[in-house]
């Protein structure tokens, strides 16, 4: 059930539905809303800590972080190549 409510949530900010910056439902609201138990919903948000996705503010809940830049295939290999010159 963490993996759903993960894969949701990554939807959602992926399709610009929860916007950089926006704050995500408490644990409880979500947990109540979706009919499962909080630890749930905090796993699922925990997991999104750790990947970088949300960053929680101490008491004042969870918001979506800005995403990291992707390096490209092509970029790694031209600065493999700059290195070796």
């Amino acid at each position: 059930m963490t993996k759903q409510i993960t894969d949701q949530l990554r939807t959602l900010i992926g399709n610009g539905v929860l916007a950089v910056g926006s704050a995500l439902p408490s644990e409880r609201m979500l947990a109540e809303a979706l009919g499962v138990a909080r630890n749930v919903v905090r796993g699922s948000y925990e997991y999104l800590e750790k990947a970088g996705v949300v960053q929680r503010n101490g008491n004042q809940g969870r918001r979506v972080r800005a995403a990291p830049a992707r390096r490209t295939t092509a970029s790694r290999s031209a600065k493999k190549v700059a290195k070796k010159r």
